[in-house]
C-alpha cells in the first residue's frame, strides 16, 4: 500500500459513473470504453478491465496504489497502462481497484501516473469474474476528437 487512507478526502471515496460495456469477440472480449477527456476514458478502460474480473460493488476502497506508464505512442501508452494495472491484481496483495484515478496524463512524453483505490482481491469476498491472461494490440483503437467532443479506446484482452 503506497499510503494509508486516513488522510484521504471524501471525494476519493465518490465513484464516478460507469462509462464502459464489453463487445463480443472471438475467444476474447473487447472493452469500449469513453469519457469526457481522453485521460478519462483511458481511466474507464481500466475499470471495465477490473469489472471483467469480479463484480466491483462488492470491493471497497481500503489501499491506494500509485502506477506508472510510459510508452513510445499513444497506444503503447494505453497498453502498457492497463499491463501495469493487471501486474497490480496479479502481484500480492493482488489489487482489485474500484476507483482510478490518473493523476499524470502526458500525450506528449506518452507518460501515465494513476492512483489506484480499492482492496485485496479475496476469494468468498469477491465474486470471481473471468480471468484476463494479457492485454493485446489486436484491433485497438483511440478516438481522440476534441472538435466533437468524442474520446473512446476499444481494447482486446485475452481471457
Amino acid at each position: 500500500m503506497d499510503e494509508e487512507l486516513g488522510g484521504i478526502s471524501e471525494e476519493y471515496y465518490d465513484i464516478p459513473p460507469v462509462k464502459y460495456e464489453y463487445l463480443d469477440h472471438t475467444a476474447d472480449v473487447q472493452l469500449h470504453a469513453w469519457g469526457d477527456s481522453l485521460k478519462e476514458a483511458f481511466e474507464q478502460c481500466g475499470m471495465a478491465m477490473f469489472g471483467y474480473m469480479t463484480e466491483l460493488e462488492y470491493v471497497q476502497i481500503k489501499d491506494v496504489h500509485t502506477i506508472e506508464a510510459s510508452a513510445d505512442d499513444l497506444m503503447g501508452l494505453l497498453y502498457h497502462f492497463l499491463d501495469e494495472l493487471l501486474f497490480l491484481f496479479s502481484y500480492e496483495p493482488f489489487l482489485i481497484c474500484k476507483k482510478l484515478v490518473i493523476t499524470e496524463f502526458n500525450t506528449q512524453e506518452f507518460k501515465i501516473v494513476c492512483r489506484c483505490y480499492g482492496e485485496e482481491f479475496v476469494i468468498g469476498k469477491h465474486p470471481q469474474g473471468t480471468e484476463v491472461k494479457a492485454i493485446t494490440y489486436s484491433a485497438m483503437q483511440i478516438i481522440d476528437d476534441p472538435k466533437d467532443n468524442k474520446y473512446e479506446v476499444f481494447v482486446i484482452i485475452d481471457i
